[in-house]
């Protein structure tokens, strides 16, 4: 089984950055992949990257492009989401989650979840 705790979460002024950690524990030797989500007030949770332990790859959705980074940390239970130039949109609770599926395909793959953590923008 595998557990995942996120934190890095806070208030911050739109424009400014946070990094989020995931830290990843149990049978990590299992994951396959790691991502993050998002969900806003009165929205649906959201797809927001995610990092492929068996071919490395990353992948960060559209909406956040070129603002957010997903990566790894060299002990390779670890994972990061780097967020600049946040806007008051990107406020929401941050969810990490972890799949041990191989040939996983989409965020429905995703069986371990952590607690959220909250990321606040204020204008």
């Amino acid at each position: 089984q595998v557990h995942v705790v996120e934190s890095g979460g806070g208030l911050v002024q739109a424009g400014e950055s946070l990094r989020l950690s995931c830290a990843a524990s149990g049978r990590t030797e299992d994951i396959t992949a790691m991502g993050w989500f998002r969900q806003a007030p009165g929205k649906e949770r959201e797809f927001v990257a995610y990092n492929d332990w068996r071919s490395g790859s990353t992948y960060v959705d559209h909406s956040v492009r070129g603002r957010f980074t997903i990566s790894r940390d060299n002990s390779k239970t670890t994972v990061y989401l780097q967020m600049n130039s946040l806007k008051t949109e990107d406020t929401a609770i941050y969810y990490c989650a972890a799949t041990t599926q191989e040939g996983w395909g989409t965020w429905a793959d995703f069986g371990s979840w952590g607690q959220g953590t909250q990321v606040t923008v204020s204008s």
